[in-house]
């Protein structure tokens, strides 16, 4: 349950088969390959292919929660596929690949645009609207509650991902990123990812930024 699922290789077959359900009528070949290579790009210590691998995981226990499950599962395959460490427009420009990408494949405009929306809420920038938004987000912030090791482990590899940034600058943006998921009423909004995570996730926030302002 609290495992981390890691993975040097994304699942082809995995995503082919996706492809085909949504009507994905160009091969999807192409596409795999360049979602692989971005995964792999080496500013990535977190926001990489096991961190994809580790989304579908969790997915799959939740596939069945969901309105829409093949656009929710698409959306983990894009929602960090474009990801530079000093930019602010990461979600953006990786929904704008999927529109791209399932538009050329003829997939239907509908299933196209809730994709892309899906990829937006990953800035998690406000609670998420839907059902499905909302457990695609709490999909991706799953890792926030799991054990201590691996919740360690996870924001080491953030911290490798910003090491351009100075140490009081990042002890102090981080903890406020941090503080702002605490402060929510609840971490997560679906109660699958309550029940499973969300007291862990508390105790791993609370720990983080007591680390982060010496405290620990």
């Amino acid at each position: 349950m609290g495992q981390l699922i890691f993975m040097n290789r994304l699942d082809q077959q995995r995503f082919w088969q996706l492809w085909q359900k949504l009507g994905g009528r160009s091969n999807a070949e192409a596409v795999f390959t360049a979602l692989a290579s971005a995964y792999a790009e080496p500013q990535r210590a977190y926001h990489n292919t096991a961190h994809v691998a580790d989304c579908l995981a969790q997915f799959d226990e939740v596939a069945a929660l969901a309105d829409s499950p093949q656009e929710v599962e698409m959306a983990i395959w894009f929602h960090d596929a474009i990801y530079d460490p000093r930019a602010t427009d990461n979600e953006a420009r990786s929904a704008a690949w999927a529109m791209q990408a399932l538009t050329d494949a003829q997939i239907p405009p509908t299933v196209v645009q809730n994709i892309a929306r899906l990829v937006l809420a990953t800035q998690h920038q406000a609670p998420p609207q839907g059902h499905d938004t909302q457990l695609l987000v709490d999909i991706d912030l799953s890792i926030l509650g799991r054990t201590p090791a691996i919740f360690a482990e996870y924001d080491r590899q953030i911290r490798i991902e910003y090491q351009w940034v100075a140490e009081d600058r990042y002890r102090k943006r981080r903890a406020q990123v941090l503080a702002n998921f605490l402060a929510r009423p609840t971490i997560y909004q679906t109660e699958f990812f309550q029940t499973r995570y969300e007291q862990t996730a508390r105790h791993n926030l609370a720990q983080a930024i007591a680390q982060l302002a010496g405290r620990h």
